[in-house]
C-alpha cells in the first residue's frame, strides 16, 4: 500500500462537473469582439468564398445582424470598410469621407443600439487606395508621416461619427500619439485608441485581403509591417504606444504568437486583444468541412490558448457560431 501514489492530479479531472470547477482559463462572451466587413452601399449582403460563413454587409443590412449578435452576447464589433473601385485613389480619399462605409455603419449602430454596443473601427488605407497598400505611397515606398497625417484624418470621421474606439492598423511610426492628440484638440477625448502595436507581416492575411479587397498592388507590407522572427521588437512596439497614449494594444496574429501575448501580456497592463485572424479562421473552416477535425473542439482550444496565453479580448470570426453552438 505504500508504494500507491499520495498525489493523484486525476481526482480532479474525474467529471465534467469537477473539471469546470477547477479550470483555469475561461472564455466569455464579453471577451468576444466580432469583426465585420462593410460594403460601400446601404444595403446588400455578399459572401466571401475564402472565409465560409462570413459576409460583407451593407451598413443598414448590418444592423439586424448586430443585433442577432448582440442576443447572443456578442457586445463589440470591429469595422473594416470597403470601397467601390472608382472610389479608390492614391491618398484613399474614401476611408476619411463622413459618408464612407465605416462613418455610416458607426451612425447607424450606435443610433440603434447606443452604448450597449461597443463599435471599434479599423483605421487604414489599404481598404480604400488604388495600390492597396496601408499608406501614402511616394514611388513604391511607403512614407511614413504623410501616412500618419492621412490616418489622423480617418480617425477623426469615425471619432466623429460615433465610433467608441478608433484602431490604427497601419504600422507606421508615431500614429497612435498622433491620432490621440488629433482625437483631443477636436474635443473627442473619451475616443478610446486600440493600437495594433505588434502587426506582423503574416501569410496569414490572405483570406482578409479578399474579404477587404486590399490586396497591394506591388511590393509587400514588410517594410512596415513586423518581420515575424522579432519579439523584442514587439515589446518595444507595445511601449511605444503605451507612452503615446493607447488604451489598448493588440498582438496580430494570435495561434502563430502566442509567445508574442505572453511576452507582451508580461511588459504592460494596458488591455490586451489578440486578433484570431482571417487565416487561422478559414484553415479551421476548410479542415472541419472535410471531416479532418472537429469544428467546435478546435474553435475552442484556439480561443483557450489566446486567453491562456494573456489576451484579454479575442477578436475572432468563430464568435458567433461559438456562441450558438455552445462550443464555450
Amino acid at each position: 500500500m505504500n508504494s500507491l501514489p499520495l498525489h493523484r492530479p486525476r481526482r480532479l479531472r474525474r467529471s465534467s462537473v469537477m473539471r469546470a470547477t477547477v479550470r483555469e482559463t475561461r472564455v466569455s462572451s464579453d471577451q468576444l469582439m466580432m469583426p465585420h466587413f462593410v460594403l460601400p452601399q446601404a444595403n446588400g449582403r455578399e459572401a466571401i468564398a475564402s472565409m465560409p460563413g462570413i459576409e460583407r454587409l451593407g451598413s443598414e443590412t448590418l444592423v439586424p445582424q448586430v443585433e442577432q449578435d448582440l442576443r447572443l452576447g456578442i457586445r463589440s464589433v470591429m469595422l473594416f470598410g470597403l470601397a467601390a473601385p472608382e472610389h479608390k485613389d492614391a491618398v484613399g480619399s474614401a476611408a476619411s469621407d463622413s459618408s464612407g462605409s465605416q462613418a455610416e455603419a458607426v451612425r447607424r449602430l450606435k443610433a440603434e443600439f447606443g452604448d450597449d454596443l461597443l463599435v471599434v473601427t479599423d483605421v487604414c488605407l489599404c481598404g480604400y487606395t488604388d495600390h492597396g497598400h496601408c499608406g501614402i505611397v511616394n514611388g513604391k515606398t511607403v512614407v511614413n508621416d504623410a501616412s500618419v497625417d492621412r490616418l489622423v484624418e480617418v480617425a477623426l470621421a469615425h471619432a466623429e461619427a460615433g465610433a467608441d474606439m478608433v484602431a490604427p492598423s497601419d504600422m507606421m511610426d508615431g500614429r497612435v500619439g498622433a491620432i490621440r492628440r488629433g482625437l483631443d484638440a477636436r474635443g473627442l477625448v473619451e475616443t478610446g485608441v486600440l493600437a495594433y502595436s505588434a502587426k506582423y507581416a503574416s501569410a496569414y492575411y490572405g483570406p482578409f485581403r479578399d474579404a477587404a479587397d486590399s490586396s497591394p498592388q506591388f511590393g509587400d507590407r514588410r517594410s512596415y509591417q513586423m518581420d515575424p522572427p522579432n519579439v523584442r521588437e514587439a515589446l518595444r512596439e507595445v511601449r511605444l504606444d503605451d507612452a503615446e497614449g493607447a488604451d489598448m494594444v493588440m498582438v496580430k496574429p494570435a495561434l502563430a504568437y502566442l509567445d508574442v501575448i505572453r511576452a507582451v501580456r508580461a511588459v504592460t497592463d494596458l488591455p490586451l486583444a489578440a486578433y484570431n485572424v482571417s487565416g487561422e479562421y478559414s484553415a479551421v473552416k476548410a479542415a472541419a468541412e472535410r471531416g479532418w477535425l472537429d469544428e467546435g473542439s478546435v474553435v475552442r482550444e484556439n480561443l483557450v490558448a489566446m486567453r491562456r496565453a494573456g489576451a484579454d479580448i479575442l477578436i475572432t470570426y468563430h464568435a458567433r457560431k461559438a456562441l450558438q453552438e455552445g462550443w464555450l
